[in-house]
């Protein structure tokens, strides 16, 4: 089994590849691309869809258009 208090490390999900930055810098940085992700996943979720109301739900659908090359030959009256 596993030893509890031993916890891993976090998976990287980016790297410093350029420079030093100082550790108020680091931080700037992790705010402003967690703020980024964040509104991005907001805009990308797409709307609750409404529910139909009782109207919708019992209204029957339309009619199919008329076929007007048929003519009057099925008229016996």
């Amino acid at each position: 089994m596993s030893d509890p208090s031993a916890v891993e490390p976090p998976v990287s999900v980016g790297r410093i590849v350029r420079g030093a930055p100082t550790p108020e810098e680091l931080a700037a940085a992790i705010v402003v691309v967690g703020e980024a992700y964040a509104r991005e996943a907001a805009d990308a979720t797409a709307p609750d869809a409404a529910a139909r109301s009782r109207w919708e739900l019992s209204a029957r659908g339309l009619r199919v258009p008329l076929n007007r090359d048929a003519g009057w030959n099925g008229f016996t009256g």
